[in-house]
């Protein structure tokens, strides 16, 4: 028989069952969708935790940042929920609450995407050349900037010449 401690214990804490430093890989058989290697650890924490506590605590966990993503109950791997906010945790504990108590949060860690280089958006109008072949850093930095030409003129630099914009600086 379990004693009031131990059941409200219980009631307070949920455990995830946190996967990471694999790979989600379909099966070769039938195609569903399946994670391979990597480690796999149970982490329970208060069931009232804060998105912010969790991150740290799975950080922690994995010895890096990490993004979480969570299956839903009953679900499989092709539908992984992205965990955010506090809202996102509330909702999936609760979806685990109602599935069953008993049962682990299944996580997926994985970690953060690298920032992606933005490029700017083509534009026939524009004049400023952002091609790294023609206008160097260097360039830059030292002062000068690229004066796109569309045909040779007769007379000053030709075509394409870099001119110095602060001779005075």
């Amino acid at each position: 028989m379990v004693s009031d401690v131990e059941s409200k214990k219980s009631n307070d804490s949920i455990k995830f069952l946190c996967s990471y430093g694999g790979k989600i890989v379909p099966r070769s058989m039938d195609g569903k969708l399946r994670y391979v290697g990597g480690l796999n650890r149970v982490l329970s924490v208060d069931r009232f935790v804060s998105f912010a506590e969790l991150m740290v605590k799975l950080g922690e966990l994995c010895g890096y940042s990490v993004t979480l993503t969570c299956q839903l109950p009953g679900g499989d791997l092709e539908t992984l929920i992205s965990v955010k906010s506090d809202e996102d945790l509330a909702n999936i504990i609760e979806e685990y609450d109602r599935a069953s108590s008993g049962s682990k949060i299944r996580a997926v860690l994985s970690p953060p995407k690298s920032l992606k280089q933005i490029s700017p958006p083509p534009s026939n109008n524009s004049s400023i050349n952002f091609s790294p072949t023609k206008q160097p850093f260097t360039a830059a930095v030292n002062h000068q900037y690229f004066v796109p030409r569309r045909s040779s003129p007769q007379f000053g630099y030709p075509v394409g010449a870099y001119r110095e914009c602060c001779r005075g600086c």
